[in-house]
């Protein structure tokens, strides 16, 4: 299971969905590609805004410039990967601190 938490400040997306074989895997395929978009997006836009690290079955997003902007990106990563929650609840599980 891909467990997404997601604080303030961080972002960690860890594990794999285990959906099917991996190379085929359409719930780890869908969050690596939104997660890499939307950090793509922010370091396009300013470089210095976040700190980011990618591994296999890790993907932590550390933000150090908040602005509208970047947390609109973020939100955007976060609502996209609870549309996929819904559809597969068996293979994703996100855990949002309240602040």
């Amino acid at each position: 299971m891909i467990r997404v938490n997601i604080k303030k400040n961080q972002i960690t997306i860890k594990g794999h969905a285990d959906y099917e074989e991996f190379g085929k895997d359409i719930v780890c395929a869908s969050v690596t590609s939104i997660a890499t978009t939307t950090i793509n997006a922010i370091i396009r836009l300013d470089s210095e805004a976040i700190d980011f690290k990618s591994d296999a079955g890790l993907i932590e997003i550390n933000v150090k410039k908040h602005s509208n902007l970047v947390d609109t990106l973020l939100l955007n990563m976060t609502e996209l990967l609870k549309e996929l929650e819904k559809d597969y609840k068996k293979y994703i599980k996100i855990n949002e601190e309240v602040l």
